[in-house]
């Protein structure tokens, strides 16, 4: 390559690949933002009767964090949206010395907020296009976006909630 030779010269097809590098890019970004599935099965009530096989689809936004948006469609009800929260405890270490190694001379001062291994407790609430009422608990895995619990609506259904 000589000096006056461009850094980048056009590849036949490379519009191809570019097309595919930034779909790979949207695909791994929407990973990113901490969206995940909820399933919502019905175990009592109305909708439970009508149909028990019926899965209902929640999307829970932030789960990276300790809570987030939640929206869901109930059967005949439009959609539900609303907020799911999760009590995730942590430990908080602050640090003040004299550090006297080669490598770290003087002082050091710092503060260290770690999240606690264990199972923790959250809930769900959402009011619905219609004026229903969704709320439930659940336990969920520290560090983790997977859980179990139970909600129930103000119409008499009951849901097995998992995630």
């Amino acid at each position: 390559m000589t000096a006056d030779a461009p850094l980048a010269m056009p590849i036949p097809g490379s519009r191809g690949i570019r097309c595919a590098a930034l779909a790979a890019m949207l695909t791994l970004a929407a990973c990113a933002s901490g969206t995940s599935p909820m399933q919502l099965y019905p175990l009592q009530g109305p909708i439970a009767d009508k149909d028990p096989t019926l899965v209902i689809q929640a999307t829970a936004q932030n789960t990276t964090g300790t809570s987030g948006d939640l929206t869901f469609r109930l059967p005949e009800r439009g959609k539900c949206t609303g907020t799911w929260s999760s009590l995730t405890p942590r430990t908080v270490s602050n640090t003040k010395g004299l550090a006297l190694t080669w490598r770290k001379t003087g002082g050091e001062v710092g503060k260290e907020t770690e999240t606690v291994a264990g199972v923790n407790n959250g809930e769900i609430y959402a009011v619905c296009a219609d004026g229903t009422r969704v709320q439930g608990t659940f336990v969920i895995g520290s560090g983790t976006a997977s859980g179990t619990g139970q909600a129930s609506d103000t119409n008499g259904n009951v849901y097995k909630l998992l995630f």
